[in-house]
């Protein structure tokens, strides 16, 4: 972090207190003293302070109502309270989110220092994270979904009412289908939008760890557990969260979940404090619940309590007319992230084979085609030489090219591209592969690449 030229505003400060500041900061930040309440103010309104020092004496209203005005005219900069005992001062809930920390006297440089230092750290935090829901709006906007075809356009539309409630939300729809994505879209057009966002894949967290993963545990609950865990429903307070796979949770911990929903309250595994929770719950999941149930294997109270508002997304090929623009959308985004921005399109042939085959694993399959495409290709659009579509035996109004070479074949194949495209410098093939070094030396060896100037750096 940069401290050079920070502007530290100071109000009220003892000599001693002055001399602490003066000590820890002077050497990097420009410190500006104050000592009436009108030069502070007039200070304050000709100049941006990044910290502002304030001593308040004990029981001082004039004080706190002059904090208020500084909170008011810049709520955004932290405030250090100076004082002589933390106990003596009480602030407004309106106001104890414009002050950062109260120190006691007296004020030693190496507290000041360190206290300054994590309140702009803090203040850094938090305005990265302002730009960040700034730009969620953009990237998760309904406005920029493609919805050509009109079955999906009318799921968006449902979920754009959808957006503006509290229900839960069960979306339904094969793997690839665009579950997650919009599940965020809903959260980021909501109420909840300025809250946290938490997606849970079910499936991916083994069954004896998942309980914990949901809704924490007590240091000592069980074997490992060295430290108190924080779940994710208690991350999300506030905000939503979203649980992919619902179907893979286990019977016992669909219990606990039926009660959060009801109650929204929990214990910790191996706790027994109750713990509240303001939590929106999006579910989704590729299985048929309804079966599930049948079999046993979900609980139909469960089913019902999520299954308020439900959404069932088509597959890809059920979308005719959302194909060909869906396609150039992931094209901009793979081209964007591998600085590959001079293609700009397909090859009419390309487009044809794309709108023809019948995508099984939908958006993620068409994304992933999409992205290998761009790595192998050196024109400026995609062309037949670089598109591999298996036909693995499915309807296509288009002739397809049937790859009959195994998977390790076309790995190989990028990493020679990779690696030549980028002068054999292994380093700068990983990263365009978007692989570690490591895992690129790994696939090195295991299909036995070599080049030649590799062995001017081997020792005989």
């Amino acid at each position: 972090m940069d401290e050079k030229k920070v502007a530290v505003l100071a109000y009220e400060c003892s000599p001693e207190n002055r001399n602490s500041i003066e000590k820890a900061l002077a050497s990097t930040f420009d410190i500006t003293f104050q000592n009436d309440p009108q030069s502070f103010q007039q200070a304050m309104s000709k100049k941006q302070y990044d910290i502002i020092f304030m001593n308040i004496p004990p029981e001082n209203g004039r004080k706190i109502d002059l904090l208020e005005r500084i909170h008011d005219h810049t709520p955004f900069t932290p405030i250090i309270i100076t004082c002589d005992s933390e106990d003596t001062i009480l602030l407004d809930k309106t106001l104890e989110p414009g002050v950062y920390d109260v120190l006691a006297h007296p004020l030693s440089p190496a507290t000041i220092k360190r206290t300054v230092r994590q309140a702009l750290y803090k203040r850094q935090l938090t305005n990265e994270l302002a730009y960040l829901r700034r730009t969620q709006d953009i990237v998760y906007s309904f406005d920029r979904i493609i919805a050509e075809s009109e079955n999906f356009r009318l799921i968006i539309n449902s979920l754009r009412k959808f957006a503006s409630t509290d229900a839960t939300i069960l979306i339904t729809g094969n793997t690839g289908t665009g579950k997650s994505f919009l599940s965020g879209t809903v959260h980021y057009n909501s109420p909840r939008m300025d809250h946290p966002f938490i997606k849970i894949n079910c499936a991916n967290i083994p069954e004896a760890l998942l309980e914990s993963e949901l809704f924490g545990h007590e240091k000592g609950s069980f074997t490992g557990a060295d430290k108190q865990r924080i779940g994710r429903f208690e991350q999300a307070d506030g905000g939503t969260i979203f649980l992919d796979e619902i179907g893979e949770i286990p019977m016992e911990i669909q219990s606990k979940l039926l009660r959060v929903l009801e109650e929204k309250s929990f214990e910790r595994v191996g706790g027994n404090k109750t713990i509240k929770v303001d939590v929106r719950l999006i579910a989704a999941t590729n299985r048929d619940l309804s079966s599930q149930i049948l079999a046993g294997k979900f609980r139909e109270d469960l089913y019902y309590r999520i299954n308020v508002l439900p959404v069932h997304l088509p597959p890809l090929k059920d979308r005719p007319r959302c194909l060909a623009p869906l396609a150039q959308k992931l094209l901009e985004k793979a081209t964007a992230s591998m600085k590959k921005k001079h293609i700009t399109g397909f090859s009419p042939e390309v487009l044809a084979m794309i709108q023809g085959y019948d995508w099984p694993g939908n958006i993620r399959q068409l994304a992933n085609t999409i992205e290998r495409a761009v790595i192998l290709e050196d024109g400026d659009r995609i062309s037949l030489s670089s598109l591999h579509i298996p036909e693995l035996g499915r309807t296509a109004t288009t002739p397809l090219i049937q790859v009959i070479e195994p998977l390790e074949t076309h790995e190989r194949e990028l990493i020679l591209k990779a690696l030549t495209d980028n002068l054999w410098v292994q380093k700068n093939a990983a990263q365009c592969l978007g692989i570690s070094p490591r895992a690129l030396n790994y696939k090195i060896k295991k299909f036995g690449i070599t080049h030649q100037n590799w062995r001017k750096h081997k020792k005989p």
